[in-house]
């Protein structure tokens, strides 16, 4: 082999070498350095809390009876009427409209008594409470879908991106978010 042979078969060798590094590098150059967001979801739960809710209220009831058979309002009624019937009549008439007065009288009595019992009411303060459920949202963070060499994808993340995302070694970069499809 002669020498100019030689240098031809190193020179194109050192050609190859070259122009091979160089479409690797290309090939590098040409994948996409970030990826375009087409679409932000913000995935969130309800969360229900419940709470006890209270409140005084005042409440009428009816005054503890101290003479529940109004023994007091018959006898006063009785002797009342006893009383004013015996002014009517004389004899036999008025021993009978003693009688009757005094019946008619007790029993009004009784009956007057009773309307009083029932009219006479006490006025407490009671606490009622009640359980109340309070509803609220939390943020699980955000679905991103994004479009990578004419392709979509989706990605769960934490904050909420930007127009863009990055990409590394062809795929999406979402530093530390995992859920990726």
């Amino acid at each position: 082999m002669n020498k100019s042979m030689m240098q031809g078969f190193v020179i194109g060798g050192v050609a190859m070498v070259v122009l091979g590094a160089g479409a690797v590098g290309y090939q590098q150059m040409s994948k996409p350095k970030f990826a375009d967001v087409v679409a932000v979801k913000a995935v969130t739960q309800t969360v229900v809390t419940p709470r006890e809710e209270c409140q005084d209220v005042q409440v009428q009831k009816q005054a503890p009876v101290q003479d529940k058979h109004r023994v007091a309002g018959s006898v006063i009624g009785g002797v009342a009427g006893g009383l004013l019937g015996s002014t009517i009549g004389s004899g036999k008439g008025k021993t009978l409209a003693t009688v009757a007065g005094a019946a008619a009288g007790g029993y009004a009595g009784n009956q007057v008594q009773k309307g009083m019992q029932e009219r006479d009411v006490i006025t407490t303060t009671e606490r009622r409470c009640k359980t109340v459920h309070d509803k609220s949202e939390k943020l699980l963070g955000y679905d991103v879908t994004y479009r990578l060499d004419g392709k979509n994808g989706v990605v769960r993340m934490s904050a909420k991106p930007g127009a863009t995302l990055p990409v590394k070694d062809g795929k999406v970069v979402t530093t530390g978010d995992t859920t990726q499809s």
